[in-house]
C-alpha cells in the first residue's frame, strides 16, 4: 500500500482525513490512498510567492533553461522507477514512453528553446523598439516579465508525468513557481516524479509543491498575479471557470478539455494508395494507445461514402490484431482504462453513441484478456461504430467515450467533410490523410477556426510524422470551443502565458537599461581600443567603433559584377537603371557594400573573435552610386553566453554615406572567446 503524500511549504505530508483509496487498473485491488483535507493552502501559496518566486526570478532565462535540462536528464536516469509504477494505471510500456519519455523530452525542448530563443537576462523583449518621437529620443517597446504569483496546475489522470512536465517546464522557464495537483487516480506516479525532482536538489526552494488529493479552497485565494491551468473534462472545467473569486480577482485561467477530435480520409486516398494504409494505421493507433485515454484521440472518422465498407473491413482487421491484457506482458498491445469507474463511464457513453450508430467491431461482453481477470480489471475492448446519417446525429458529435471508442461516418464531398468536422464545435486536433495539396488547403480554410491543430500526413511525410495524437512542445496545444479555448506549449508562446507583457516608454538610455540591450540613440562608448581586440567578458554594451570612409568607384562595381556573376542591369546598364524608379542610374551592389563594410570594421589580427555566425535584419535604405563614400558604425548591441569557451555578440551595424545618411543597416553575429 502506497501512502501518496503531498509536498506543501517544504514538508511532505501523509494522507489524512478525506483520503481515498486508489485501485490497480489491472486487478482492481487497492494499491494506494491519497488526500488530506487539512492542507494549509494559504501557507502553500505564501511559500510559493515569498520563497519560490523570488528565488526563480533571481535566475536569468538561461539559468532556468539549464536548470530544466538538468532536471530532465535526472529524470531520464531514473525513469524505470516511473515505468514500474505506471503499469498499475493500465498503461503498457509503449504508453509509458508517450507519458514519461514524452514529458522528459518536452522539458528538454523548453530548455533548448530557452537558451536559443530567449536572452541571458531577466526581461524578455517582445519586438523591436518603436520610435514615438520625431528625433528618436522618445521610444517604446514591449517587454515581458514573470508574474509575481504562483501557477496552480490541475492535471488529468491519463498522463501523470507528461501532463505535469508540459505545464511545469514553461512555468519554471518564465520564473514562476508551481503548485501541481494531479488527478487522484494516478497521483502516485506524479508523486514519485516530484520526489525525484526534489531529491535532485536542482530546483530552488518553493519552486515546486504537490497536492495529492483535493485542492480545498486554494483557488479562492488566487489573485491577478497568479495563474491556473486545467486539463480534464468539460464539466469540471466549467465548474472551475465559473468560480466567482477567480472571475472577481481576475485570475488567468487556461483550460484544455477533452474534445471530439476527428480524422478525415481524403478523396484521393483510395484503397491501394499509401495514404489509405496510413489512415488505417493512424486510426487504429489512436484508438488503442493509452486504451484510448488521450485528449487528442480520434473520436470521429470521416470517410468518403464510396470507401466506407473498405475502411470498416481494413480497420476491423487491424483492430482484431490488438492483444488486450496485463500491460506488463510483452505481448500486450492495449492495457486497461484507469479504473472501474472509468470503465463504467466509457460503456455508458458508448451506449449513447450506439443509439445513433451501429457497432461494427468490438463487444464489451465478449473479448479476451491475457494475463488478467476482465471482471476485476478495468478492461474494455476497442469499439468501432458506423453512423450512416451523421447530419442527423447529435451524440456522435457531442458525446466522448474516453476510451478505445471511435465512430465512422461518410461524407459526400469536401464541404460536407468540413461541416462534419466543425460539428464537433471545437477540438484540439483534426487530421487529414491526403496527397492532394488542394484538399489540404480547402479543409484548412474551412475548418482551421474550429481546431487548435491541423495534422496533415501522406506518403511524403509519413516516415517522419509524429502522429495525429502527439502534441509537440514546439506547437500550440489547445483549441477553441468544446476544447476549452485555452493554449499550452507552442515553444516560447507557452512561456508567455506565465509572464506579463508591458509597454515601456522613455528615452533610448532608459530603454537600454531596462532591456539590457543597446538601443539606437542611447549612449555609446568610443574611447577604447577596437572591440575585436577584447574578449567577450571585456566588451560592454554600447561600445562603438567608427570606421574611416571609403569611396565606391565604377571600377569597384564592375569588378564585383564580373567576379561574382551578378551583372543585374541596375549595376551595369546606365539607361536601364535610370528607368527604374528606385535608382538614379547605375548603383553599387548591396552585397558589395556589405563586403566593403566588413573591410572597414575588421581588425585582421588573431584575437578573441572566433567566427562570424550570421547576419540578421538586413535592409538597404538608400542607393549608392559611383563616387559616393561609405563609412561604418559598429556597436555592441547584445551579449549572450553560449558555453564555457565563447559567447555570442550581436553588433548593430549602420552604413552611412558622405551626407551621413543611412544606406544600410543590419545586425552582425560573432562568437567571441570568453
Amino acid at each position: 500500500m502506497i501512502d501518496v503524500q503531498s509536498f506543501a511549504a517544504g514538508q511532505w505530508i501523509t494522507p489524512g482525513a478525506g483520503a481515498r483509496n486508489i485501485a490497480s487498473a489491472i486487478t482492481g485491488e487497492v494499491i494506494a490512498h491519497a488526500g488530506n483535507d487539512s492542507l494549509d493552502v494559504q501557507a502553500m501559496l505564501s511559500h510559493a510567492r515569498e520563497v519560490g518566486g523570488p528565488a526563480l526570478r533571481k535566475l536569468t532565462f538561461h539559468d532556468r533553461a539549464r536548470m530544466l535540462k538538468a532536471v530532465a536528464l535526472h529524470l531520464m536516469d531514473h525513469k524505470q522507477a516511473l515505468y514500474d509504477l505506471s503499469y498499475d494505471t493500465g498503461a503498457t510500456l509503449s504508453d509509458h514512453k508517450i507519458d514519461i519519455d514524452g514529458g522528459i523530452g518536452t522539458m528538454l525542448v523548453f530548455a533548448s528553446k530557452g537558451r536559443r530563443e530567449m536572452p541571458d537576462a531577466h526581461v524578455y523583449l517582445d519586438g523591436a523598439p518603436e520610435q514615438l518621437g520625431r528625433e528618436g529620443q522618445f521610444l517604446g517597446r514591449h517587454i515581458c516579465t514573470p508574474l509575481l504569483g504562483v501557477a496552480v496546475h490541475i492535471n488529468a489522470f491519463n498522463f501523470p508525468v507528461w501532463g505535469m512536465l508540459e505545464k511545469l517546464a514553461p512555468t519554471l522557464l518564465a520564473g514562476v513557481p508551481a503548485i501541481v495537483k494531479p488527478a487522484t487516480a494516478t497521483c502516485y506516479v506524479t508523486e514519485a516524479c516530484v520526489r525525484l525532482i526534489l531529491q535532485s536538489g536542482l530546483l530552488p526552494e518553493g519552486a515546486l509543491q504537490l497536492v495529492s488529493g483535493g485542492l480545498g479552497d486554494m483557488l479562492d485565494h488566487l489573485d491577478c498575479q497568479d495563474a491556473a491551468a486545467f486539463t480534464g473534462s468539460a464539466e469540471t472545467a466549467m465548474t472551475l471557470r465559473s468560480n466567482p473569486l477567480l472571475l472577481q480577482n481576475p485570475v488567468r485561467f487556461a483550460s484544455e478539455q477533452d474534445s471530439l477530435n476527428a480524422s478525415v480520409l481524403g478523396p484521393d486516398a483510395t484503397p491501394g494508395t499509401p495514404e489509405f494504409d496510413l489512415f488505417i494505421k493512424e486510426v487504429q493507433r489512436e484508438m488503442t494507445a493509452k486504451a484510448g485515454q488521450k485528449c487528442t484521440a480520434i473520436r470521429r472518422i470521416m470517410v468518403p461514402q464510396p470507401q466506407i465498407d473498405a475502411v470498416i473491413d481494413a480497420l476491423s482487421t487491424r483492430l482484431a490484431k490488438t492483444t488486450i491484457g496485463d500491460p506488463r506482458l510483452e505481448t500486450t498491445r492495449m492495457g486497461a482504462v484507469v479504473s472501474a469507474s472509468q470503465k463504467r463511464d466509457v460503456l455508458e457513453k458508448a451506449a449513447l453513441i450506439q443509439g445513433e450508430a451501429e457497432r461494427v467491431f468490438g463487444n464489451p461482453d465478449d473479448f479476451n484478456v491475457d494475463g488478467a481477470d476482465p471482471d476485476k480489471g478495468a478492461f474494455v475492448p476497442p469499439m468501432l461504430f458506423h453512423c450512416a446519417a451523421p447530419d442527423l446525429a447529435e451524440r456522435v458529435h457531442d458525446t466522448e467515450a474516453f476510451g478505445p471508442v471511435s465512430t465512422l461516418m461518410p461524407y459526400r464531398d469536401l464541404p460536407h467533410a468540413i461541416a462534419l468536422l466543425n460539428k464537433g464545435k471545437g477540438s484540439l486536433v483534426a487530421s487529414v490523410i491526403t496527397n492532394d495539396p488542394d484538399t489540404a488547403r480547402e479543409i484548412t480554410m474551412g475548418a482551421a477556426a474550429f481546431h487548435g491543430r491541423l495534422y496533415f500526413n501522406n506518403r511524403q511525410s509519413m516516415a517522419e510524422a509524429t502522429g495525429h495524437g502527439s502534441p509537440l512542445p514546439h506547437m500550440v496545444h489547445g483549441g477553441p470551443g468544446r476544447a476549452g479555448g485555452g493554449e499550452e506549449l507552442g515553444g516560447i508562446r507557452g512561456v508567455m502565458h506565465y509572464m506579463q507583457r508591458t509597454a515601456v516608454q522613455g528615452s533610448p538610455d532608459i530603454l537600454s537599461a531596462i532591456s539590457t540591450q543597446w538601443v539606437p540613440g542611447s549612449a555609446t562608448i568610443t574611447d577604447r581600443a577596437h572591440p575585436f581586440t577584447r574578449t567577450f567578458a571585456q566588451v560592454d554594451l554600447g561600445e562603438t567603433f567608427h570606421s574611416p570612409a571609403r569611396t565606391v568607384t565604377l571600377e569597384d562595381i564592375e569588378t564585383f559584377a564580373h567576379f561574382t556573376g551578378d551583372t543585374f542591369y541596375a549595376h551595369m546598364d546606365e539607361e536601364a537603371a535610370k528607368a527604374n524608379p528606385f535608382f538614379p542610374g547605375r548603383v553599387a551592389h548591396g552585397y558589395l557594400l556589405l563586403s566593403f563594410a566588413a573591410g572597414l570594421f575588421v581588425q585582421p589580427d588573431p584575437g578573441p573573435v572566433l567566427a562570424n555566425t550570421g547576419l540578421d535584419n538586413l535592409r538597404f535604405m538608400e542607393p549608392v552610386v559611383a563616387g559616393d563614400s561609405i563609412k561604418v558604425r559598429l556597436t555592441v548591441k547584445q551579449k549572450t553566453p553560449r558555453n564555457d569557451d565563447y559567447g555570442e555578440v550581436r553588433w548593430h551595424v549602420t552604413l552611412t554615406n558622405q551626407n551621413d545618411k543611412a544606406v544600410a543597416e543590419y545586425e552582425l553575429l560573432t562568437m567571441n572567446a570568453l
